[in-house]
């Protein structure tokens, strides 16, 4: 039957199901095609902790969520266009997210009594007009990937299993995406297990065929590529892209990259990509638990290497005493952490953005650590190699802060020309610095003799003739780097540390306001992952007529040296946190302003509509009424 192509300039499309049935897979290969074609997207996995939840209940269910457009978008979507429910659950974990009028595609295989009972409905919503406000298709997806592998020799369970790639083929159809990857895809990951990708591709061709010849999907969809910028572009996910910025930094630096870690969620990735490539240099060493990891890196720290470790708030917590060594000891070595929801454990495959307060004061002591934070996937690329530049030349820690949100999520990135990355070159100390004026005697070796620009101290890797020195907890003596007590030298070191990390704003670039007309009174400041949410508020509220200014933070200790100044231009200034408003503590305490504070802390990122209507109000009456976003 002849089928009308309609366009659309956006679509959002979200896969939900049991966990383990496949639906990451789905997204992430629909999302691949999408990217290939051309659109811009961006992407929301959502998943449940346990490896293996139990089937057919609300805590089982995964979902993936993918927005994509014929132009520049900022956010995974607030609401669906389009929801492909596998089972009941899927369903109702997800219908209150559906605006009226979307499409509803429903597996209704496992629509029993006893499954719509086990979620709490004791009707079958398809049929009692509970989704009456919907386009709803409910199809025998099971069914039909089972009639369609039925001459193959897998079991009745093991066919089931590709029913994921029959609601590929369906979608790849409705919304034109191309094919051949994925076909390509499927035979490479299930070469050795021949009769699992031939059941995976005729399940998905099956479904392909069936959304041409039904007469349930009389439309199918087109979104056309977006208009991006000339270059070479990949999607990648926020980890994979910290994971290629940890790699450029040992290449720009010239260094070997060492990897101290321990596997934790949502950090984990970064240990298995590095791991990847020991032909750049790249050694990782997956440790028996947190402290382990970061004591190993440390110790390749003060070997010469880029020392690195990863982990997520709990294990922050645990490495929060050698991270104090390193201040002490002032070594580079970059602490990566991408935060979930707390607090203890928490929610593991939640995003949150509560570690802050932690990364900038969670030690004993008076412990300076600089702490910048990425805001998008493509974006921890860039995030990774500015906190590679400041630990080396500032011989500091640095805590660079992720989240899950954007460590899972993908978006398209444009592959940066090697040339334009900064160099990142490490000059290591060769010979005794001591001559006889600076505090030490000639031909001795003064390992806290600071450089008079960054106050940094030099590196000796050990082993070097004549630059023996010694190392440790316990506070160093000015220059001579000896044990000692006395209570001026303590308050000299202690002071000199800070005033090396607070020295840093120096290096930092001044910031760039959005805001068009130079005018508005509202701003809103942000840091880490609100970057998309809080764009495409102010994207709504600018289109409504209204004024709005954002400023997005990537350096949080120390701040820029013009933030101060551009606070004060502004009537108001609001800050979304996915936390309870942490930012906004630093902000009042050094500032002195009243910022709104505008918090969330539901695993979950804001919606943009909710955040312009706040942004609104307060643009209006000078106040917001908080409660749609906090609760």
């Amino acid at each position: 039957m002849a089928k009308s192509v309609e366009q659309l300039d956006r679509v959002v499309i979200r896969i939900a199901g049991d966990s383990g049935d496949g639906m990451q897979l789905t997204g992430d290969r629909f999302t691949q095609e999408t990217a290939m074609f051309g659109n811009d997207l961006a992407t929301f996995p959502n998943f449940p902790a346990e490896i293996r939840a139990p089937q057919g209940t609300l805590a089982g269910v995964s979902s993936f969520q993918v927005h994509f457009a014929d132009h520049d978008i900022l956010t995974p979507g607030d609401r669906p266009d389009v929801l492909v429910a596998m089972n009941p659950a899927a369903l109702k974990a997800n219908l209150g997210d559906m605006p009226k009028g979307a499409i509803l595609i429903i597996d209704t295989h496992d629509f029993t009594d006893r499954a719509l009972a086990r979620i709490g409905w004791n009707s079958n919503p398809i049929t009692d007009g509970t989704l009456d406000s919907f386009q709803v298709h409910p199809l025998e997806l099971t069914q039909m990937t089972l009639d369609a592998l039925e001459s193959s020799e897998l079991s009745r369970k093991d066919a089931g299993r590709s029913k994921n790639m029959f609601a590929l083929g369906l979608l790849s159809w409705m919304y034109s995406r191309p094919t051949e990857g994925t076909l390509a895809f499927v035979e490479k990951k299930f070469a050795n297990k021949p009769d699992i990708a031939a059941a995976n591709i005729t399940a998905f061709k099956a479904g392909y065929a069936f959304g041409e010849t039904t007469e349930a999907f009389a439309v199918s969809y087109e979104v056309k590529p977006a208009a991006l910028a000339s270059g070479t572009y990949r999607n990648i996910t926020g980890n994979l892209a910290l994971a290629y910025g940890l790699i450029a930094a040992g290449q720009q630096s010239k260094l070997p990259v060492f990897l101290g870690a321990y596997p934790i969620t949502p950090a984990s990735d970064i240990l298995h990509e590095l791991s990847k490539h020991k032909r750049f240099g790249i050694r990782t060493f997956q440790a028996e638990d947190e402290i382990a990891g970061i004591g190993a890196a440390l110790g390749a720290a003060f070997g010469g290497s880029l020392a690195i470790t990863t982990s997520s708030g709990p294990g922050i917590a645990l490495k929060g005493e050698t991270i104090g060594l390193a201040v002490s000891l002032e070594l580079p070595l970059l602490i990566i952490d991408i935060q979930r929801g707390g607090p203890s454990t928490g929610l593991p495959t939640k995003t949150e953005q509560s570690d802050l307060l932690q990364a900038m004061f969670g030690r004993n002591g008076e412990a300076p650590v600089p702490v910048i934070a990425a805001q998008s996937p493509g974006d921890c690329f860039d995030a990774a190699i500015e906190a590679v530049r400041m630990a080396l030349t500032y011989r500091t820690p640095v805590f660079l802060l992720s989240d899950g949100y954007i460590a899972n999520g993908s978006e398209p990135w444009q592959v940066p020309d090697v040339t334009t990355l900064p160099d990142l070159t490490v000059e290591f100390a060769t010979e005794p610095n001591g001559d006889g004026t600076n505090g030490g005697k000639v031909g001795e070796y003064l390992p806290y003799l600071r450089d008079p620009q960054t106050l940094a101290r030099p590196w000796a890797v050990p082993g070097t003739a004549g630059l023996e020195h010694r190392v440790g907890g316990i506070e160093k003596a000015d220059k001579t780097g000896n044990i000692s007590y006395d209570p001026d030298n303590h308050d000299f070191m202690v002071r000199t540390r800070q005033a090396k990390i607070d020295g840093i704003a120096k290096s930092l670039p001044p910031l760039v306001v959005d805001d068009p007309d130079g005018d508005a009174s509202v701003l809103v400041l942000g840091w880490g992952s609100t970057y998309g949410p809080i764009g495409a508020a102010c994207r709504q509220v600018r289109t409504s007529g209204a004024k709005i200014a954002q400023l997005h933070l990537r350096h949080i200790n120390p701040f820029p040296d013009d933030l101060g100044d551009i606070l004060a231009r502004y009537e108001k200034v609001v800050i979304p946190e996915m936390n309870l408003g942490q930012l906004a503590m630093l902000i009042r305490a050094k500032y002195l302003i009243d910022a709104i504070s505008v918090t969330q802390v539901r695993g979950l990122p804001f919606k943009a509509d909710e955040l312009a209507d706040m942004l609104t109000s307060v643009i209006n009456t000078g106040a917001v009424n908080t409660e749609s976003v906090n609760s």
